[in-house]
């Protein structure tokens, strides 16, 4: 299923004030009225945006089921305003929300693919956090994780950092990267590692409340299988599900891995309805 077949327009929501206000895309697939199931939340990995192969088939998924389905591009990403320089976790991470907050789901199930996944897990976070009842958002109901990168920063960056880096960051205020999905070089700026650091997520237990199920690829260059492993012991309350691909690589997008995923998403559907849904 393509977006031009999906008959969803791209809305925006502005996020943020003054210099610091952007304009947020998001496209938002309604449910079908009374089916009480979770709204699918995607959230996409860096550089990533929500016309992905995996989106496009959450959000054929959610055609199918007759669920609701909220994606959006992060500020320098996609369809979105602001500049991709000025990106950080935080920053990304309060976009997500307010598309959240904004569409007001009661329920939802987050699909977290690599940073992604941080987002995820720092959305289940601050789900729970902030303020009462009415500002806490809407009920986690499960997640589904796609070769989730937290801490990415500090855990997979920082320590590979070379000399030449460390000047570039020190001097210019960032680096760049050669890029394996790209033809332009990662940028990873100073304030992005030094936020990183504030949003951490392996530094202690992480309770989401709900069922949690990682796909993670045994052949996956950018964030080794030993991540998603030590992933699972920073979250000891919740019901987990790690499943290891053989020789998946980061991106999960074959027609195999997609089948996996669909799957995975499914599960969490009937194990928060308690209904059947198709297999």
């Amino acid at each position: 299923m393509s977006d031009q077949l999906s008959n969803v327009q791209p809305q925006f929501l502005t996020v943020g004030e003054g210099e610091a206000a952007r304009e947020i895309a998001m496209l938002v697939r309604p449910a079908q009225g009374g089916n009480g199931a979770p709204a699918l939340v995607w959230l996409s990995g860096y550089r990533s945006d929500m016309s992905g192969t995996k989106a496009v088939e959450l959000d054929g998924l959610a055609a199918e089921l007759g669920l609701a389905c909220i994606r959006l591009d992060y500020s320098g990403h996609g369809l979105s305003g602001g500049s991709f320089g000025d990106g950080t976790i935080s920053r990304w991470l309060e976009e997500a929300l307010a598309v959240i907050r904004h569409v007001a789901p009661e329920r939802v199930i987050l699909v977290g693919s690599s940073m992604g996944g941080w987002i995820a897990l720092r959305l289940a976070q601050e789900l729970v956090r902030q303020g009462g009842p009415k500002l806490a958002g809407p009920k986690l109901a499960g997640m589904v994780l796609i070769a989730p990168a937290p801490d990415f920063t500090s855990e997979l960056v920082e320590p590979n950092l070379k000399a030449k880096e460390l000047k570039s960051l020190a001097e210019r205020g960032y680096f760049e990267e050669r890029s394996q999905y790209s033809p332009e070089p990662n940028i990873y700026t100073r304030a992005l590692i030094e936020d990183g650091r504030e949003n951490r997520v392996l530094d202690g237990i992480i309770e989401t409340g709900c069922p949690v199920h990682i796909l993670q690829g045994m052949k996956d260059p950018d964030v080794p299988h030993a991540h998603a492993m030590k992933l699972v012991e920073h979250l000891p309350a919740d019901d987990v599900v790690l499943t290891f691909i053989r020789d998946g690589d980061h991106r999960l997008s074959r027609p195999g891995d997609i089948a996996l995923l669909l799957s995975a998403v499914k599960g969490i559907i009937r194990s928060s309805t308690n209904r059947q849904m198709p297999a």
